[in-house]
Parts: structure tokens; sequence; C-alpha cells
């Protein structure tokens, strides 16, 4: 069996989804994702580029592929290329189930669990409006939830100001006090409403300085959170250790991490509790599962990313690996079943199954999804950016 063509899909069902089919010889093709958000033709080009390297080779060499693109080009690494390798990876790895007629998992060890436990985003203008949507998920069935007040950094978002020209983005003015003084009484108000047993977690979005990350973790500790989430940017992992010696509130970060290099240390110095890196941002499944095999004797648990920017097929890589691991912890959760998300299953068609609080991984061979390009031509892309975030003096602020 040889690799004939790379084609790469990029459209706009609802959200931009950037998607690869790689064709073979023997008439079985495999499909990865590569959704970037905010860069998606970046990545096109970058998998159109690497791609080439693919034509005539075994696609069952997953090893060895994955080590010829993420060497070939001397300049490795980055979000760029990890999350076009990732493309390319999911899509060989689909090739490989359909070989074998079995499902990815069972290609990684077969089951270590019956479902992937999972969690949804309550968010709310008041403690009050939260409370409520923390209850709805529960009432659907969610065993976990993330509680936020105005989503990410809260009324500390004190004001928006309108883009230069249109088709860029806003910008939002964020000062940290507010979201500070308001946060710690949430979960406290929660806590009063809910009882100690419900799981509950809350994500700061890494917006926070290491001060004020190791104050907000410690005034959390008596309301026992799941776990907080991206309380530091990715680049201070020297104050890891000060966030840890304040508060024994579980850490999870890792969905802006593109690599195992990026984990190790977090991993050796137990600074963390969960992981959350996921296959599409980081060079695909092999990568993953290599990523989490090195947080297991650690006692670090997944808990992949899986926002709305992660789309159906990387969902579908996320939870074939981590229904095989057996360090899993939790998966992040966005519903493509519900109506708004109906262009989308028309390119895609049926994403995986979720039940009372848990995800399935289809059992089809593979990853169990396919590309419609007839359908997804019908969505051209549209161009977007990420926000952008400035302290009220004017200072570029990290999102």
């Amino acid at each position: 069996m040889k690799i004939t063509e790379v084609r790469v899909i990029l459209t706009c069902p609802t959200r931009n989804h950037l998607f690869v089919k790689v064709n073979t010889d023997q008439g079985v093709h495999g499909v990865g994702e590569g959704t970037l958000n905010g860069s998606e033709p970046i990545v096109a080009a970058a998998i159109q580029h690497a791609g080439e390297l693919l034509i005539g080779k075994d696609p069952l060499r997953t090893e060895d592929l994955w080590q010829l693109i993420y060497n070939w080009s001397f300049w490795r690494g980055g979000a760029i290329y990890m999350t076009a390798l990732a493309a390319l990876d999911m899509a060989l790895w689909d090739i490989k189930g359909k070989v074998a007629n079995l499902p990815v998992y069972q290609l990684l060890g077969g089951r270590s669990r019956e479902g992937i436990l999972t969690y949804g985003h309550a968010d709310g203008g008041s403690k009050e409006e939260v409370l409520e949507g923390v209850l709805a998920f529960q009432e659907r069935g969610y065993k976990v939830v993330r509680a936020q007040i105005r989503g990410y950094g809260g009324h500390g978002n004190i004001g928006h100001e309108a883009p230069l020209r249109p088709g860029l983005p806003g910008t939002t003015i964020w000062h940290p006090p507010k979201y500070l003084a308001e946060t710690p009484p949430l979960f406290e108000f929660l806590r009063a409403k809910l009882g100690m047993e419900a799981e509950l977690l809350h994500d700061i979005h890494g917006m926070l300085t290491p001060i004020e990350a190791a104050w907000l973790a410690k005034q959390l500790e008596p309301y026992r959170l799941f776990f907080l989430e991206d309380i530091l940017p990715i680049e201070h992992f020297e104050s890891f250790r000060m966030v840890r010696d304040a508060s024994k509130t579980s850490l999870a970060i890792g969905e802006l991490f593109t690599g195992r290099w990026d984990c190790l240390r977090l991993f050796q110095e137990q600074l963390i509790d969960f992981i959350r890196i996921k296959p599409i941002h980081v060079g695909g499944i092999t990568e993953a599962r290599k990523i989490l095999t090195m947080a297991e004797p650690y006692g670090i648990r997944s808990a992949c990313h899986g926002a709305a920017d992660v789309g159906p097929i990387g969902q579908a890589a996320s939870l074939h690996l981590q229904l095989a691991i057996p360090n899993f912890g939790i998966q992040e959760w966005h519903d493509f079943h519900s109506p708004e998300y109906a262009p989308l299953r028309e390119v895609i068609g049926q994403p995986c199954a979720w039940a009372g609080g848990y995800a399935q991984p289809h059992e089809a061979p593979g990853l169990g999804m396919d590309i419609d390009e007839k359908a997804a031509a019908r969505y051209p892309y549209q161009k977007a950016w990420m926000p952008l975030i400035r302290r009220p003096d004017g200072t570029v602020h990290h999102f």
C-alpha cells in the first residue's frame, strides 16, 4: 500500500475547520483534522508542503512517517507545524484502523474504561445565573461542570474598543481586580447551594500574573475544585512551584502545548495534576500517546482540551486515545450534535456519541469519521482572528 495523494479541505460549516484526506493506491483513505483557531490557512499551507513527502510511502509506518514530517524541515515544532503534523498523523492512524478493520482505540490497547467522563461550560452574568447553568448541565447528565462568570476574565473585562477597520477583531480591555474579587465568592455561593460533592472546575485562561495566580489558588482551596485550569501563561514554568506551594487545589494546563518537551519539567516536579494536551495540536495520536505515557508514572491524568475549535475529527482522536490509556481524567466536551452544527454534520457525518455525562468514540474501523468534500465546498472559509486583549493603560495582554 502506498500513499498517492494528500488533500487539504478548508471549510466553514458554522465555523472554520481544516480537514485532510490521505488517499492510497488500494482505495483506502484516512481523514484527519488540523483546525487551529485563527490560523487555519497557515496550517493548510504547511500540510500541502509537508504532505508531498508522504507520496509513495507506506501509510502503515506511522512512527517512521511521524519522525519524517517532524524532522524534515529542520525548523521543527511550534503550533503551526505540530498541528499540520497532527492532521497527517490522524489520517494515517485512520488508515491503519481501516486496514486492521478495528477502531483506533483497539490498536492502542483496547478499552481501559466503559466511557469518557466529560464536562460542560456553565456561564452567566451573575452568581445566580451561573448556578442555573450548572443545574441545567447536571439535569442533562453531566457529572462535572465548569463555572465562569461572563466567560474568561469575568467582570475584569471592563470595556471594548472597536476594530480599526472592518474585518479585524476589536480589543477587550482587561483589569484583573474585579475578576479576583468575584471568583472566590462565586464558588462559596455554589458550594452553599450545591454542597461539597458537586464536581466543579474553573478556567483562568492564563490571564493572571504569578502572584495573582498563587493568591487565587489559595482563596479557592476551601471549595475543592476538580481542577483550576490554565492558572498561568505557559511561559511561566518557574512560577508553578509558587502556585503549588500556595494551595493544594488541583491544577490543569496544556492546551497551548505543542509537544512532550513542554510537559517534561511539569511532570517531573509534579507541579500539575491534569495535562490538557490533545492530539490535534501536539502532532497527532503518535505524540499525544507518548505524552500521556510520560504523565502516568507521575500520577498526572489526561484532561484533553475540547472546545469548539477542536472539531469532530480532532475530538474523535482524543476519545480513542483516552479510552485506552490508564491515566485518563476527563474530557472537555463540545456538543456537535446541537442544531447549530447541522452544516458541519453535512461535512463530517455524525460526531462521536454522548449520553449521561460520558462520551464514546465510534466503533467503525479507524476513527469512524469521514469527509464529504462536495458538502465542504458549499461552505467556503471565512477569515477569522483570535481576540485582542489590552490592559486599561493600553499594554497588550495575553489571552
